[in-house]
């Protein structure tokens, strides 16, 4: 397994991604100044993104039934628990985008290679309404 989102699981019978691309950022409000640069105040953490990419072959795993589990999962809307092989926790993500290039066309329009990008955005726990911790 070279990780799982939610019970899916990105492997070579399914999706196998090659390349792992991770963005975290940190907001800091900015006041201008005369003369000098803009003060700064850290606020928190900002939006932390990550892209898997890679090709699925068609003779070794039927990528599209993949693509369209991962499509299902994010017409959802919710989010998942993300973690690699080793186990290590990323936190919770929903999918925010699936790109995905066929290539190699067959006779009958069927592709053998698929390229993908899955587009995934980092989730914290939302706060009960009432204010209440959980």
């Amino acid at each position: 397994m070279l990780m799982a989102l939610g019970m899916f699981i990105f492997e070579t019978p399914t999706l196998a991604h090659d390349e792992l691309q991770r963005k975290a950022l940190w907001v800091h409000a900015r006041s201008g100044r005369v003369g000098t640069r803009d003060a700064t105040q850290y606020i928190g953490p900002g939006a932390e993104t990550i892209a898997l990419s890679g090709a699925v072959y068609t003779e070794i795993a039927d990528g599209i039934v993949s693509i369209d589990i991962l499509r299902a999962m994010a017409d959802a809307g919710e989010a998942f628990p993300l973690l690699d092989g080793t186990g290590m926790i990323f936190g919770n993500f929903v999918i925010e985008g699936i790109d995905e290039r066929h290539a190699f066309l067959m006779a009958d329009g069927r592709a053998r290679r698929i390229d993908f990008t899955i587009d995934l955005l980092r989730v914290d726990e939302t706060a009960p309404a009432n204010g209440d911790p959980a």
